[in-house]
């Protein structure tokens, strides 16, 4: 073997490698790194952190909402130019050099080293809301078991003379969602106190988390068989049932029935970007952490491909579950908006029930609206149209706890479906998390801010009680609007900047030895279209799609809309601006994860210049590649 030194190298990739396994990152007893008992469990594990609870309610909104099957081309171009480059770059480099997202970005050059504490910043964030999205999710499973289920029907008001009055204006699922799950205030200024039955969920969902992590990768690698593989189950499940429902093939249609014009909105593009970015879970530390734990010479070029396809492939699979059910839901209120009219009209014109049916209501109503029109105008007949019903999108937690929940109502044995659909999301929801606190985790150690004499047991216990806490002001009446703005605002600008800086460092700052690392463990360089990727076509992606959605976001005042049933059009939500104070905290989220970037490269600038040190600062002393 020939060994090529770097500047200022005084060990071999040997030593290194061997000084590293003897670096205490909280694996076993004996001090070395921690290694996957299996490929399997090293797949499964990235396959869980990139797919979560997104591909199940936010890329299937995105489909309804922007031309059905046309939304479909900018997604794949985004995989396929942003996305799967993105992923594999962060497998390969944390294989590559053994460490996590600290150590990796230190090694390639020590003004890069703000990448790393951003990645643990907005990993941690990240964490303290999406468990709150398990919490709830726990406690719907615990109703799921009650029959009748309780968003069923509405509940009787406090003098039992008649049912709840905010209940009856909305509907139960909207109720039980607002009211007995969240009981939520009508305004963002009003907090009020934590909801005791979703502190203890959350206490829950903390705990389950804490119990799959405890002992690191040794008891996240056993988990994942079950939290990964089994929504899959669920999804097929859901999937034959869906197929025979009547009004399944309305959903699909709907759903895959390509509107061309829509691609003329730049919107559409943007969306698509931003959603394969963030549905790959690059950016966030983990993938690097988890790759580094993998044996050197591994093809990481294929485990990228892997992931990347099968969690747009989830996505598209879930889609036709929900879209299936979606639109059973919309026959239902399509046929219970007919009978309804024709009620209406069998009551006025005393015609016998019989005569009208769905079948021939078009008939009878273009009938007697040409014989008595003044008759008919004045029973204010609801419009019934189908693809009005179809029309009714809810993004995020309305499609999981309010459009789908009424959609197993109708479902014979609804109870079941509820428990699988939730445990299915709890699954999701969990084997996600684990990629986020692996990025806040192994950050910790590596910036030697933990003594070595503490377990990695009682860390994983503290940070899990830490973020608890912080988490308690989800469990507030206001608890939802600050979660809305929390995902919203995390997890849009931070990504995007991380990303360009991540790829940037490793074309431009690492530059040639990125090929020559991944011939080295997989025998082959990276063809054309990865450094092409790299080099231009991925940064420049995550340059317009940062550019545009800071346009966009400057062209309106950020808005909330607050559930108040006092508001005149009520149920209707009346959309209010934030108030000054928080937009503040709203700009404080974006800047705050990737503020190390800069203040770390400025502080190692000023030390270098200091001190008088002369030295490459983009070589790490000590490392060097072998060939």
């Amino acid at each position: 073997m020939q060994e090529l030194r770097l500047p200022n190298t005084a060990v071999t990739t040997r030593d290194k490698t061997k000084s590293l396994q003897m670096a205490d990152l909280g694996g076993s007893k004996t001090g070395e790194r921690p290694k996957w008992n299996n490929k399997a469990q090293y797949l499964l594990s990235c396959i869980g952190f990139a797919v979560g609870v997104g591909n199940v309610w936010r890329f299937p909104y995105l489909c309804q909402i922007h031309g059905g099957g046309a939304f479909l081309i900018p997604y794949l171009i985004a995989l396929v130019f942003e996305g799967l480059p993105l992923l594999y770059m962060e497998l390969a480099i944390g294989q590559r050099l053994r460490k996590g997202s600290v150590g990796v970005w230190n090694s390639i050059s020590p003004y890069l080293g703000g990448v790393g504490i951003a990645t643990m910043l907005i990993s941690f964030l990240v964490t303290l809301f999406y468990n709150t999205l398990v919490a709830w999710i726990l406690w719907y499973l615990f109703n799921s078991f009650q029959d009748p289920l309780p968003w069923a029907q509405c509940p009787l008001n406090d003098n039992h003379t008649g049912y709840n009055k905010e209940c009856e204006e909305s509907t139960p699922v909207n109720y039980f969602w607002y009211r007995e799950t969240l009981d939520i205030t009508a305004d963002i200024e009003i907090s009020e106190s934590p909801r005791w039955w979703m502190v203890v969920s959350l206490a829950t969902a903390w705990s389950v988390v804490y119990i799959c992590f405890i002992r690191g990768i040794d008891t996240i690698g056993k988990a994942v068989y079950v939290t990964v593989t089994f929504p899959y189950l669920v999804l097929t499940i859901f999937l034959v049932r869906a197929l025979t429902l009547p009004g399944a093939t309305d959903g699909l249609i709907y759903l895959l029935s390509p509107e061309w014009e829509t691609l003329k909105n730049p919107q559409v593009w943007l969306d698509a970007a931003t959603q394969i970015f963030f549905s790959l879970s690059v950016a966030f530390g983990g993938l690097i952490v988890f790759s580094s734990y993998n044996p050197l010479h591994n093809n990481c070029e294929r485990d990228a491909v892997v992931v990347g396809l099968v969690n747009s492939g989830t996505s598209l699979y879930a889609s036709i579950s929900v879209f299936s059910i979606l639109g059973f839901k919309a026959r239902a209120n399509y046929i219970t908006c007919l009978e309804r009219n024709i009620l209406a009209l069998t009551n006025h014109f005393e015609i016998a029930d019989q005569n009208i049916t769905v079948q021939n209501y078009d008939q009878w109503v273009e009938y007697l609206n040409g014989t008595y029109p003044d008759e008919v105008s004045s029973l204010s007949l609801s419009l019934c149209n189908l693809k009005t019903f179809l029309d009714q999108s809810a993004s995020g937690t309305g499609l999981a706890f309010i459009v789908f929940t009424e959609a197993v109502i109708a479902m014979p044995g609804s109870q079941v479906w509820a428990v699988l659909f939730f445990i299915m999301l709890f699954s999701l929801g969990l084997s996600t998390m684990f990629g986020n606190l692996e990025g806040v985790l192994n950050p910790l150690q590596e910036l030697n801010m933990v003594p070595k004499w503490i377990a990695k047991e009682f860390l994983t216990g503290l940070v899990c009680l830490i973020c608890f806490l912080l988490s308690l002001i989800f469990t507030l009446g206001s608890g939802n609007y600050w979660l809305e703005i929390f995902n919203t605002y995390v997890g849009s600008v931070p990504f995007l900047i991380i990303a360009f800086f991540e790829v940037v460092g490793v074309m431009y700052v690492y530059g040639l030895r990125f090929s020559e690392d991944i011939f080295f463990m997989t025998g082959t360089k990276p063809n054309l279209y990865w450094k092409v990727c790299w080099m231009v076509i991925s940064p420049l992606m995550l340059l317009v799609v940062f550019i545009a959605y800071v346009a966009v976001q400057t062209q309106k005042r950020p808005s909330y809309s607050p559930w108040n049933p006092d508001y005149v059009d009520f149920p209707k939500m009346n959309v209010q601006p934030y108030p000054d104070w928080v937009y503040g905290i709203i700009i404080l989220l974006s800047a705050l994860p990737v503020a190390p970037i800069p203040l770390v490269a400025l502080y190692r600038l000023i030390f270098r210049r200091s001190s008088g040190v002369n030295r490459n600062p983009h070589v790490n002393d000590g490392y060097a590649v072998e060939t």
